[in-house]
């Protein structure tokens, strides 16, 4: 088992998964505090690597792409500071860190796992319940559903529609971008039959955060979500192909119950049951059918 410990955190390998656990010091990113200690299975690693500094170095873990649903929902955005893949590491512990990817990088040559994309998650993503408050509302995520509900600073036109409940069958997508400088963010759901161009400020499917106040736990829902979607990359399902009709056309005992289906049709319009519209209506499907 290889192990190293520092202010940053702590990061044990015992030869098939690699456990990241965030420190306790205040200088440790709520977003990594927040998603707790992360469990890495050695086939979702593409590699690690190790820059030494003159003060300090750092260790950095790479993810075949796909593995994991917080990299796949924050696409390459999250800062250094929030990037849970990263391990700060004192100038008196480099030779720790070295001996620490040399154990890993003998294991991924022994398994020989590949370094390519993968089509399904290798990491479960954060646990929920969840529920984050960040510029204009506030985004909830039990697993099943996301509710957003809307503060005192929502756009009214926005505020106006009430809180939204979406449900993840109804959820095909999740979209999150950080606010930069003064340049506002958003967390934004694509919701099935109801497309939409507006701006997240208007958006009722969206959460709208701003440049001034750094918000990055909204990152973690967006993440959640995105673990309990189809893969990104999953094969599409094979599509069933129907069975063609038998030469000929329908089979006798399927000509004759058509057959009975008209002279019922008949029937009921004789006595007033269906009107000559439905009628006509009935009779005309029946005869395609023919």
């Amino acid at each position: 088992m290889a192990e190293i410990l520092q202010r940053d955190g702590t990061w044990t390998f015992d030869g098939d998964t690699l456990r990241l656990t965030p420190g306790r010091d205040k200088s440790v990113s709520l977003l990594r505090k927040t998603l707790g200690e992360l469990t890495v299975p050695l086939g979702a690693l593409a590699g690690i690597s190790f820059e030494q500094g003159r003060k300090s170095g750092r260790l950095r873990l790479r993810l075949r792409d796909g593995s994991d649903p917080l990299l796949q929902a924050t696409g390459g955005r999250l800062t250094d500071t929030n990037d849970p893949y990263q391990l700060s590491v004192d100038a008196d512990r480099y030779g720790v860190a070295e001996y620490f990817v040399d154990e890993i990088r003998n294991a991924l040559l022994l398994d020989e796992v590949p370094t390519d994309a993968v089509d399904s998650y290798l990491l479960a993503g954060p646990a929920v319940p969840l529920s984050v408050s960040a510029g204009d509302g506030t985004a909830s995520f039990d697993g099943e559903h996301v509710r957003l509900e809307w503060n005192w600073k929502t756009e009214d036109a926005k505020a106006a529609a009430g809180a939204r409940t979406l449900s993840l069958t109804d959820i095909e997508g999740v979209e999150w971008h950080p606010s930069v400088g003064l340049e506002n963010g958003h967390l934004r759901f694509t919701v099935r039959n109801a497309p939409t161009k507006a701006p997240p400020k208007y958006d009722p499917h969206s959460v709208e955060l701003w440049g001034f106040k750094k918000d990055p736990l909204m990152a973690l829902v967006a993440a959640a979500v995105q673990a309990r979607l189809p893969h990104p990359a999953a094969p599409a399902p094979k599509q069933l192909t129907p069975s063609p009709p038998p030469a000929g056309g329908p089979a006798p005992e399927d000509h004759d119950a058509l057959l009975r289906r008209l002279r019922e049709l008949g029937d009921l319009h004789r006595s007033g049951v269906l009107t000559d519209e439905e009628f006509t209506l009935a009779k005309q499907a029946v005869l395609k059918r023919l």
